[in-house]
């Protein structure tokens, strides 16, 4: 079965930091695009950041260059986002997806995607 779960969400005050997980089971992120996704309330769903099957393109939302980083453990077949500097319109929904896909493209675009995760719940605030 095609599974993908995140954890890491929480409630973090402005400036603070996360590190959001994604696990897969059922197929290998090594040969897949992947990437996270984000919905604020009130919102469409919005590429965060991405990562190629091979690795060599990374692409992040304007809004969260330099302040967060997408990473992958191949040997625990999970995917990474930790986010730095937090701000409140950082919060919302973090889903993590992912589609089969060998070679240095990722996309972030929710069409781009075809496994989703439940999402995990961002909560930035004093």
């Amino acid at each position: 079965q095609l599974q993908l779960v995140e954890s890491g969400g929480g409630l973090v005050q402005p400036g603070g930091s996360l590190r959001l997980s994604c696990a897969a089971s059922g197929f290998t992120l090594e040969y897949s695009t992947s990437g996270w996704f984000r919905q604020a309330p009130g919102k469409e769903r919005e590429g965060v950041s991405c990562i190629s099957s091979r690795g060599d393109t990374l692409k992040y939302a304007d809004s969260v260059k330099g302040r967060f980083t997408i990473s992958r453990d191949n040997a625990k077949n999970t995917v990474y986002l930790q986010m730095n500097s937090l701000k409140p319109e950082d919060t919302g929904v973090y889903y993590c997806a992912a589609k089969s896909l060998l070679g240095s493209l990722c996309e972030l675009s929710t069409f781009s995607m075809d496994y989703w995760g439940k999402g995990t719940l961002v909560n930035v605030s004093s």
